[in-house]
């Protein structure tokens, strides 16, 4: 297992534990024979997912599962009688629970659970590790599970003449991203314990943090001036990274407890976004994450708490994938602190403020080196990995993913995909989790959060289409060529 993806399996926690969770509304309904066959043929297509975690004191590995049964992965779900009257609720519940739920380690670390009665269709739901795969990974996955869907891609190797066909995306990647990643890599190996002796002086004030480095460097730094000087620009650069200022105080900041809830809302149309971007020369992400502002500021001044200069700040996952065969999985993005103008109450001052911020984020390191840090952090011991990893959580409210699936509707056994729902895992003493999914015409907000920040997560969910409506209105209001 890579150092990455070792630093996502020991980063379980009782708060916090590190699954993707996902949910899919299907109409009609599907049946579970049919929902086992089609996760055996097409899932044990990728490895991955027929393979078990053993870990010893040099890390973790992959080793085949030679007893698999897909049904212990497959599962029948059943919802309280309850659930007749608030179907949606019932759903969103036992996806809380099963958010806190740890997957068996004797096995493969995911499992697909089948409600196969759920408002005149079906709902499955989805637990897949974080060691597995990220998000971005996954998307292939999906794409493979789907009704026509596309094969796994097979390993296949480049013969001379082809080189020249690359297109300049795929050669910028080749020639300039990859080869940047594997060196802030080396780096960050080389700097060993070092890196984690540094970052673990920030913590306290009176610590200078350059003796640190020094030490660092000379303890684990071997080889040419050259790598010891960038594995000194790196461990400054992160440095840099992890002594972000505090988050503004809010109730959405603090320990976690250990129980969770879910919430999502109604698409919005794309096209009603996309037609707001247009008119105020923003990207759609913008607008979406102005919205997301604007409905945690919203929740918070509903209950009575000032927002006034107040931002937050929300981790966001930035792809570092471009080439890697999607085949092998794994975990290879890093991530954007973006913070969150909460305090901001005119919706198009805070879209242009989020823009602001966002292209400011353009061309940043940051993703690059939180990638590499977690290459350190899954090489220490764990005590180490904990030290170097609260220091990110304790400055982050939330995380956040941004994610564009396909434009039209998917088709899983038959059945039409209406609905897809998914969430990332928050780490440390992170409560929050907001995911926003772009499908089928139209964009699904989604919620999770720990019950003793933010017990009512609905209630932020439903800001959402208020905000975006304001954003709206306010946009036709412009001056005629603004």
């Amino acid at each position: 297992m890579s150092k990455v993806d070792t630093a996502w399996l020991r980063m379980d926690s009782p708060r916090n534990l590190m699954m993707i969770l996902g949910v899919w509304i299907l109409k009609p309904a599907v049946s579970y024979a049919d929902v086992c066959q089609r996760i055996e043929e097409r899932l044990l297509k990728y490895p991955r997912f027929g393979q078990k975690v053993v870990q010893d004191a040099t890390g973790a590995s992959w080793v085949t599962d030679t007893g698999f049964d897909i049904k212990r992965h497959v599962l029948r779900e059943k919802l309280p009688p309850s659930a007749r009257a608030h179907p949606q609720q019932a759903l969103q519940d036992r996806l809380a629970e099963l958010a806190l739920k740890p997957l068996d380690a004797r096995y493969p670390l995911w499992d697909f659970r089948l409600v196969e009665h759920y408002q005149g269709g079906s709902a499955l739901l989805v637990r897949i590790h974080h060691c597995i795969a990220d998000g971005l990974a996954l998307i292939a996955v999906i794409q493979s599970l789907v009704d026509g869907g596309t094969e796994p891609p097979q390993r296949k190797r480049k013969a001379a003449q082809d080189s020249a066909l690359e297109s300049a995306e795929d050669w910028m990647a080749h020639t300039l991203i990859e080869p940047l990643t594997a060196a802030t890599v080396r780096a960050l190996e080389a700097a060993g314990e070092g890196a984690a002796q540094a970052f673990g002086a920030i913590s306290d004030p009176a610590t200078r943090l350059d003796k640190w480095v020094e030490k660092g460097l000379s303890k684990g730094v071997s080889g040419s001036a050259e790598m010891a000087r960038m594995a000194c620009q790196v461990l400054r650069d992160g440095a840099a990274l992890a002594l972000m200022p505090d988050d503004s105080p809010t109730r959405l900041k603090g320990t976690p407890g250990r129980a969770k809830r879910v919430a999502w809302c109604q698409p919005i149309p794309l096209d009603e976004v996309r037609a707001v971007s247009k008119a105020l020369h923003c990207s759609i992400n913008d607008v979406l994450l102005g919205c997301v502002a604007g409905a945690l500021g919203q929740y918070l001044q509903l209950r009575g708490d000032s927002v006034a200069g107040k931002e937050i700040r929300a981790m966001v996952p930035v792809n570092l994938r471009p080439m890697a065969p999607s085949y092998e999985l794994g975990n290879k993005f890093g991530l954007a602190p973006v913070v969150l103008p909460i305090g901001v109450d005119n919706p198009l001052a805070r879209v242009f403020e989020v823009r602001r911020r966002m292209s400011a984020l353009k061309g940043s390191m940051q993703p690059l080196l939180s990638f590499a840090l977690l290459a350190v952090a899954g090489m220490v011991v764990k005590p180490a990995q904990d030290a170097m990893l609260n220091l990110f959580s304790k400055k982050t409210t939330a995380v956040m993913t941004n994610v564009p699936g396909p434009r039209e509707k998917l088709h899983f056994c038959g059945a039409t995909l209406e609905q897809a729902l998914f969430w990332v895992p928050q780490s440390g003493t992170v409560g929050l989790g907001v995911s926003i999914l772009s499908y089928g015409g139209g964009v699904q907000f989604g919620l999770i959060s720990d019950t003793t920040l933010c017990p009512d997560p609905q209630a932020i969910i439903d800001q959402f289409e208020p905000e975006f409506a304001k954003l709206t209105l306010l946009t036709l209001m412009l001056p005629w060529g603004a």
